[in-house]
């Protein structure tokens, strides 16, 4: 299993964001949110999301990125097709993955969370590495994380509900789940 270590998941090849910031709260880190992205959408493969989350875009690459050229986001963790898992922002710090988001009455969920990406789209199956790294990583963040319990863990869509539909119906919630139960 995977180790955090200095608040770095072992298993991922770390590839730092500058679109993070300190956590302006104590509080602990209580949710897991899982998100979609495909790049350019519905497509699969290559360096897209990894430049996207790091600001290095090609713009001229797809018509579409032009459209999402201006925003500053990224997440913990992208999970490609492949299952091969990728950190962009330590745990201790706050990832822009969730935007205006409530969890439990709480808002601004990037506070209190960690982002997890997987490659993919509301439509399209998530593939068996997918889940097994997904099951790997959350296993050593519950760990880590105590309060990162089952029912704390959500999709973009319970936070952002009207606003988010990640990770889609595609994504096999009682699969996932009942891979945690050991």
């Amino acid at each position: 299993m995977s180790e955090i270590i200095n608040h770095l998941i072992t298993s991922a090849e770390f590839r730092e964001s500058p679109n993070h910031s300190e956590r302006l709260t104590e509080s602990e880190i209580t949710l897991m949110v899982i998100h979609n992205i495909s790049l350019p959408p519905g497509r699969f493969g290559g360096s897209h999301i990894s430049n996207f989350f790091q600001n290095k875009l090609d713009v001229s690459a797809d018509k579409y990125f032009e459209e999402i050229k201006d925003l500053k986001v990224s997440s913990h963790l992208l999970i490609n097709r492949q299952g091969v898992v990728i950190q962009f922002v330590p745990f201790n710090k706050k990832a822009w993955h969730a935007g205006i988001s409530l969890f439990l009455g709480q808002q601004n969920c990037n506070e209190f969370s960690i982002g997890i990406e997987m490659e993919g789209t509301d439509s399209v199956d998530y593939t068996n590495e997918q889940y097994e790294s997904l099951k790997e990583v959350t296993l050593s963040l519950m760990k880590t994380y105590p309060k990162i319990i089952p029912d704390n863990i959500v999709g973009h869509s319970d936070i952002a509900p009207g606003r988010k539909t990640d990770p889609g119906k595609s994504f096999d919630w009682t699969r996932y789940k009942s891979d945690l139960v050991t």
